[in-house]
């Protein structure tokens, strides 16, 4: 199969996917490695495909005409063992977190997608964070401080949200 031909499958693949794919799946699907599907996804990045990498795989992002959601950025700051509590209380809430970012203080802004909607996505998140070792990201940033871009279906769950994060003493006011 020709570069073309696969990315196209990929694309298809990821559009009619009703769940985020990992490299790993996606190459076994087009019998090419994962560092090949690593470079396609750049390359349909590249011409404008709304695909994102999330911790669960890679995502592609429809336009619809659902209601419009109600996005709003948030101002944390906790110790690294508080991670997990204050993914629970937010997807507790009905909160989705959609990312993580950092003023860091060489390479300015700094951001990570997280896209974790209920309590199995941060559970997996949380695995994938401690199987691999990694630093979050917030621990780069001058005193933890961290921002969440969250995304609810009402502006009610993300006020409640922020009320047990406040109550926690995550959330910067």
């Amino acid at each position: 199969m020709h570069g073309d031909e696969r990315r196209q499958l990929l694309l298809t693949t990821l559009q009619n996917s009703l769940r985020p794919m990992t490299g790993k799946e996606l190459g076994e699907l087009t019998n090419v490695s994962r560092q090949v599907i690593v470079g396609d996804i750049t390359l349909l990045k590249a011409k404008d495909e709304p695909i994102i990498a999330t911790s669960q795989g890679y995502l592609y992002m429809h336009t619809d005409s659902t209601p419009k959601k109600i996005e709003k950025s948030i101002v944390c700051q906790h110790d690294p063992h508080q991670t997990e509590e204050e993914l629970n209380i937010l997807v507790d809430h009905g909160v989705t977190v959609k990312d993580v970012k950092i003023e860091h203080p060489v390479y300015g802004d700094l951001s990570a997608s997280i896209m974790v909607s209920n309590r199995s996505e941060v559970k997996e998140f949380m695995e994938k964070i401690n199987e691999a070792n990694a630093v979050y990201l917030a621990n780069l940033a001058e005193g933890s401080i961290h921002l969440h871009t969250i995304v609810a279906d009402k502006e009610e769950n993300i006020k409640n949200a922020e009320e047990a994060l406040l109550k926690a003493g995550i959330l910067v006011e």
